[in-house]
């Protein structure tokens, strides 16, 4: 289920707060968050945010692309190493 288009697309404030003042220092520094649920604005475009996994923080540079698109898609939680009776059955 999407948003609704009146509420407009869900940022944490304090996420707003910090591409300001990366954006008005000039320098690239990451930009931490553990917020994987707020949308990516137009604001963002060019700036680096480590995005939490619950484990390390992810760097993603965001692009034009990524507008519109949540943080957490960028930084998957999960590593998937294959099934395990795939190998046994190659190995035999």
């Amino acid at each position: 289920m999407a948003r609704s288009v009146w509420k407009g697309p869900f940022v944490d404030s304090y996420l707003l707060k910090k591409a300001e003042v990366a954006r008005a220092s000039g320098r690239n520094d990451v930009i931490k968050t553990w917020s994987r649920r707020s949308t990516i604005l137009p604001q963002f475009v060019g700036l680096t945010f480590g995005v939490y996994n619950g484990h390390k923080f992810i760097p993603v540079l965001v692009t034009e692309n990524m507008v519109g698109q949540k943080f957490g898609e960028f930084s998957p939680t999960r590593s998937y190493f294959g099934h395990q009776a795939d190998r046994k059955a190659r190995r035999g």
